[in-house]
């Protein structure tokens, strides 16, 4: 009986450590940059816009896409940080 078992006991751990495991761990990076966003950051939003958040309140932010051209969007619309060069 242990034999019978013991094949699908290892691919759910081959599974667990090739698949669910780095997801569990990006998706805690992603909620941890989430909610470090603060007013200032520039951020590239799910859709592909590159904007700058004015605003937060909670899980909304506003975001600045050009000048005086500002946005509302839940906060998961944004999907990463940008990298701000020296001197801006």
């Amino acid at each position: 009986m242990l034999t019978g078992v013991l094949p699908f006991v290892l691919l759910f751990v081959i599974f667990y450590f090739l698949i669910i495991r780095p997801q569990q761990k990006r998706s805690r990076v992603r909620d941890e940059m989430l909610k470090s966003l603060k007013r200032g950051d520039e951020v590239i939003t799910n859709g592909g816009i590159y904007a700058t958040i004015t605003d937060r309140d909670g899980e909304i932010i506003t975001l600045e896409i050009a000048k005086g051209v500002t946005v509302k969007a839940t906060l998961s619309a944004a999907a990463s940080k940008t990298e701000q060069e020296a001197g801006n």
